[in-house]
């Protein structure tokens, strides 16, 4: 009896080591599997750290090469303009009217003789102007807004003392206002608005934290 006991003992006794010998086995490779884990997740998170210091590189790569162009079209623009003076006045002609400016542009009337009411919303071709902006930077930033409620086929069509006009397509309806408001860092007031074109006047007075009246 004592030595089927003593067997018996032996037997559980060579089981518990056995499943103690799998046990640590397991433990080995799941801290193998931890480690694996915690290196690939150190390795995304440089990756990731990377990939958002070259998206900062690009957009301000980008940004550099707008203000560039937009101060290259503008002295494009003003030598086009003295060229035409001197031409004018070399040949002894009256210098032409000048183009009334797109802020000087009233709402067009209904057929009723009535201002056609406007519900806010802007859809499809649309000129915006906007000033006084301190610098070409100011004008970069309010387009990188522009362009953030998915407008398409975005252009500054003049930019002068101050003042630009863009012009933009919107594919679907946009409350323009409401979603500058959000997005532009800018405090302005509104001038005029029409469901083709608007005009907004930059508050220089206001403090950074107002938002558009």
């Amino acid at each position: 009896m004592v030595a089927e006991l003593e067997q018996e003992m032996s037997s559980l006794s060579g089981m518990v080591i056995e499943r103690e010998r799998e046990i640590r086995g397991l433990t080995e490779r799941l801290l193998e599997a931890n480690e694996r884990h915690d290196r690939s997740i150190a390795s995304l998170e440089a990756v990731s750290t990377r990939l958002e210091e070259l998206q900062e590189q690009a957009r301000g790569q980008a940004t550099r090469i707008r203000m560039k162009a937009l101060r290259d079209a503008v002295e494009v623009s003003q030598r086009v303009q003295a060229l035409t003076e001197a031409e004018g006045s070399a040949n002894g002609a009256a210098a032409p009217e000048p183009t009334p400016s797109f802020a000087e542009t009233p709402a067009a009337p209904a057929g009723n003789g009535h201002v056609e009411s406007f519900n806010g919303l802007f859809e499809g071709q649309v000129r915006l102007e906007i000033g006084p902006l301190g610098d070409f930077s100011q004008l970069v930033g309010f387009e990188d807004a522009v362009g953030q409620l998915g407008a398409s086929e975005i252009s500054v069509e003049r930019f002068s003392e101050g003042r630009a006009t863009l012009s933009m397509r919107l594919d679907q309806p946009v409350e323009l206002l409401r979603e500058l408001e959000g997005l532009s860092s800018l405090d302005f007031k509104v001038r005029h608005t029409a469901p083709d074109n608007l005009i907004l006047d930059v508050d220089e007075d206001s403090g950074p934290d107002m938002r558009a009246a």
